[in-house]
């Protein structure tokens, strides 16, 4: 009898959490490159694909692996769908020094930006990483995930077709 109502109520809860992802707009956050330049998040997002912007930490042992398993099967993702990924750190001043030694160590060709306050972070509801977001090409957030797991790079893939459509 219990199995009903609690099968219910999280059954809208991940509705209202799907339709809350799906109304909400990227904020547009002026953030730093890992070469120093500033960056407006908005200016990241067009019309020749969608963008994932995946959030991490170089402490964070699972956004690593996530990001290194994309890097694996991004050069076919954008052939396939023009997506355009950008990996936001969200290392703090203390580590913030270590994020451009690890990005150049493993070579990813993602866009990196720091988020060393957590901006862009806090405006998107960021309460842990790996956090991964899905963006059109008009600025909406059409996909949500939170944590990782291996094999997860594959229903990111799926929605990015779903887009590509």
């Amino acid at each position: 009898m219990m199995k009903t109502p609690l099968a219910m109520l999280t059954a809208a809860l991940c509705m209202a959490f799907t339709l809350q992802a799906s109304a909400q707009t990227l904020p547009d956050v002026a953030l730093k490159d890992i070469e120093g330049n500033t960056v407006n998040t908005s200016s990241l997002v067009g019309d020749e694909g969608p963008t994932v912007f995946c959030f991490w930490a170089t402490w964070c042992s699972p956004c690593k692996r996530e990001l290194n398993n994309y890097a694996e099967l991004y050069e076919d993702w954008v052939d396939e769908t023009g997506v355009r990924i950008v990996a936001v750190s969200i290392d703090d001043q203390r580590s913030v020094n270590r994020v451009a030694p690890y990005v150049n160590s493993v070579g990813w060709e993602y866009d990196i930006l720091l988020d060393p306050n957590r901006d862009f972070a806090r405006a998107l509801n960021v309460q842990n990483v790996p956090h991964t977001f899905v963006v059109d090409g008009e600025g909406n957030v059409v996909w949500s995930h939170n944590n990782y797991a291996d094999g997860d790079e594959y229903e990111l893939h799926e929605e990015l077709l779903k887009l590509a459509e």
